[in-house]
């Protein structure tokens, strides 16, 4: 295993894990009489709060429902598919070297 491999590797899985953090977020979403800042509920905001807070300021409530985690998980597996899809950037890039 060269270490495009394992840079790749890494990269899918921190796109899997946010893509699935922000699934849980959206989740949490629908139960807001929990405390988000108290365990086990913190493991799923301290690393999406970075994310979703700027794009708050961007990105209005619709109809009082907050939309940017859903938008993120798009981001998020968007980015997936095109950098590591079977057509991805970097996938096509391992195969020609």
């Amino acid at each position: 295993m060269n270490l495009a491999t394992i840079g790749t590797l890494i990269l899918g899985l921190i796109l899997v894990l946010m893509t699935i953090l922000f699934i849980f977020r959206i989740v949490l979403t629908w139960y807001p009489q929990l405390e988000l800042n108290r365990f086990p509920f913190n493991l799923i905001t301290i690393p999406t709060e970075p994310f979703l807070a700027p794009s708050r300021k961007i990105i209005p409530p619709l109809g009082g429902v907050d939309i940017t985690p859903i938008i993120w998980v798009g981001i998020c597996t968007l980015l997936r598919e095109i950098l590591l899809g079977q057509q991805g950037l970097i996938t096509m890039l391992l195969r020609v070297s």
